[in-house]
């Protein structure tokens, strides 16, 4: 499901033929894909591939009737040549093209990439360049330009964070990240991630449902239309409400879409136009 990258505000409700090739430009310390991410280790527990070709990834979404390939698990930009050449295949044949990336990656690549780039998920794991070195061992400001540019070239962009308790919880760095994704656009879909101990962070704690909780009242008071909480049961963290009337419009049970009150990308209530690609 499109839900799973997370991408709310695409083509929700479809079905994504998601492809990954081992390896990672981060090390991030709370990796949760790292057998596969971190080449050494997944070499070592033996992770299984195989090997395809542009053609066949198309033909394969093709079969599976999914309106979207998803670059996704690991860093696409690890894959880029393959990447590209799929995406381009995909776009002439009518299928939508999704990278969920960390966001570090060079003005040319994304300038390549853009025409066929349909819509990304990008992490802002911190929004501090401290974090980024230490935990990731990468930088924070690639990542904002990427959003940023990403937006100007009207690509479909929504943000995930996933939430560390005692790393980057704090009121003030959630605000932080909230008011910059507000400077972009106040529309980008913000997903705030539970974090759960895995790779090399196993002695930290889960995040508590408060945490979330207050992230999402952070997001919504600096201005953002949507924020979400991931990775973690709740009754409505997951829908889509009317930024317009507040009326439910998408209500989603895991990734699943149980319902929808949209006409075309507007809600069914008011009309009131709602950001994204929505069929």
């Amino acid at each position: 499901p499109i839900e799973k990258k997370p991408l709310f505000h695409f083509l929700p409700g479809t079905l994504s033929y998601s492809i990954a090739c081992v390896g990672c430009n981060f090390k991030c310390d709370f990796c949760q894909n790292w057998e596969i991410s971190q080449v050494a280790e997944a070499q070592s527990l033996g992770a299984r591939t195989s090997a395809s070709s542009p053609i066949a990834v198309i033909e394969q979404a093709r079969v599976h009737e999914c309106p979207s390939i998803s670059y996704t698990y690991t860093e696409p930009t690890i894959y880029f040549e393959f990447a590209y050449d799929c995406a381009k295949i995909a776009a002439a044949k009518g299928i939508y093209n999704v990278f969920v990336t960390n966001g570090f990656m060079s003005t040319q690549a994304l300038t390549d990439i853009a025409p066929y780039l349909d819509a990304a998920n990008v992490d802002i794991k911190s929004f501090r360049d401290d974090f980024y070195q230490k935990i990731c061992k990468g930088r924070l400001a690639p990542v904002l330009d990427t959003i940023k540019r990403m937006r100007e070239l009207d690509i479909w962009v929504e943000a995930t964070t996933l939430v560390i308790p005692g790393m980057n919880d704090s009121e003030q760095e959630l605000a932080e990240i909230a008011s910059f994704l507000v400077s972009v656009d106040k529309n980008i879909p913000w997903h705030v991630s539970a974090f759960h101990p895995d790779y090399r962070l196993t002695e930290r704690v889960h995040i508590s449902a408060d945490v979330l909780e207050k992230a999402y009242h952070i997001g919504k008071e600096k201005g953002l239309s949507f924020v979400y909480r991931g990775n973690m049961p709740t009754a409505t963290g997951e829908n889509t409400y009317c930024p317009g009337c507040g009326k439910l419009i998408v209500e989603r049970k895991g990734f699943f879409v149980e319902k929808k009150k949209m006409n075309a990308s507007a809600c069914g209530y008011c009309g009131h136009g709602i950001e994204g690609v929505w069929e």
